[in-house]
């Protein structure tokens, strides 16, 4: 009889452990992604040691909007529109005395304003390195940028010089190499107006959408982020029919640029994933706060990131409160362009990022959860025909 209870004790001993370790192998198995919907593109960039996501991001937005209009496949040139903004931000910034922020980082609009004032060119004939470096390297042109607007602004001789401008156009010249006027492609002499009108893109038809409570509904209004310059304006739709107007736009072949916080411990371009893991420990059971605080300071920061966990549902106030906190800021601008399921059947959209493809399990890409982009979106810049008919008759577009 006890080595009957023995025998038996031990096999249910036995079959739980192994139904513990089938459970803990399945539901820690590695992100597998099925990709249902993939928009064309351009090839990865590498923004490398600057703070030009917001060209690199926009600029493959334009260059899918190029293939997705049958235009063909164009590689143009981010440092163009650096140069630009650069000059178009120091006018500004010595208007407003100084009181404005003056960094390498902008917004997908200051792209589409930079096309529509001074055209654009292909990246074999302005490419922005004059360094000896192959990908852009611009701490120190940053740097010298701030200083010499700061001395403008300070005003030393009681006015301004009428060369200032001139001057500031000389260290970008410096940096970035010396802007063409007219330039020869594919055997066609352009220059970056004539071109950038070749190309066919109307600058007028794209927008940028958000989902704030802080203003009204369908009305735009300046958006408050440090890096909003040139105060651009957002349309601002309710959180579901942003969602709506994102999916909608993926189906119907078209991509968006797209701005989001990349700070929190859920995002990991190197894994290529981006979700918001409902780790709290006010909303898990007690064996679960136990093994959450039991982990180690590594294994947390990397939760949610090596397999699938179930994750937050998001609502529009508490997207809201995380802006209002700085909890969600305009880290980074990326190219959405597509969407995808893991193996639980979860959604995902599928983001071209600009930080090359090394590091990185997708080359160059990564996958954010339906629930990050509701939390984590800042905004979509997109063509107006994208937008859903009933949408957009609401935002008067």
């Amino acid at each position: 009889m006890k080595y009957k209870l023995k025998l038996t004790l031990f096999l249910f001993i036995g079959m739980n452990q192994l139904s513990f370790a089938q459970e803990k192998e399945v539901s820690k198995t590695s992100y597998q992604f099925t990709i249902e919907k993939q928009l064309a593109t351009t090839p990865v960039k590498n923004q490398h040691r600057s703070g030009t996501c917001w060209a690199h991001g926009t600029i493959s937005f334009l260059e899918s909007e190029l293939l997705r209009l049958g235009k063909g496949e164009f590689d143009l040139s981010e440092m163009f529109i650096v140069n630009k903004n650069y000059h178009l931000r120091a006018e500004d910034y010595v208007r407003f005395h100084g009181t404005k922020r003056f960094s390498a980082g902008a917004e997908g609009w200051d792209v589409v304003n930079v096309i529509r004032e001074f055209g654009i060119v292909p990246q074999e004939i302005y490419t922005g390195n004059t360094i000896g470096e192959s990908m852009p390297v611009h701490g120190e042109m940053d740097a010298v940028l701030k200083a010499y607007v700061d001395a403008v602004v300070k005003n030393r001789n009681k006015k301004l010089t009428p060369v200032w401008m001139k001057a500031l156009d000389g260290i970008l010249d410096a940096y970035l190499g010396e802007l063409p006027s007219t330039f020869t492609y594919n055997g066609t002499e352009y220059t970056p107006i004539t071109f950038a009108d070749d190309l066919g893109l109307n600058m007028d038809d794209y927008v940028t959408i958000g989902s704030y409570t802080h203003h009204p509904f369908y009305e735009s209004f300046i958006f408050e982020g440090p890096d909003n310059w040139s105060s651009g304006e957002i349309y601002n739709v309710p959180l579901n029919e942003m969602m709506n107007l994102i999916d909608s736009s993926i189906e119907n072949g078209y991509s968006m640029a797209w701005v989001s916080d990349v700070s929190d411990k859920g995002f990991s371009h190197q894994k290529g994933v981006a979700v918001v893991p409902n780790t709290e420990v006010e909303n898990m059971d007690n064996a679960e706060i136990s093994k959450w605080k039991n982990r180690s300071k590594n294994e947390k920061s990397t939760y949610g990131l090596d397999f699938p966990v179930q994750e937050k549902v998001i609502t529009q106030e508490m997207r809201q409160m995380a802006f209002d906190n700085y909890e969600s800021t305009e880290d980074h601008l990326m190219h959405l362009v597509g969407t995808a399921k893991d193996q639980n059947g979860t959604k995902y959209y599928m983001i071209k990022n600009s930080w090359g493809t090394d590091r990185n399990k997708h080359g160059g890409f990564f996958y954010a959860s339906e629930a990050w982009m509701k939390y984590k979106s800042i905004s979509v810049m997109l063509h107006k025909d994208a937008i859903p008919t009933d949408i957009r008759a609401k935002l008067g577009l």
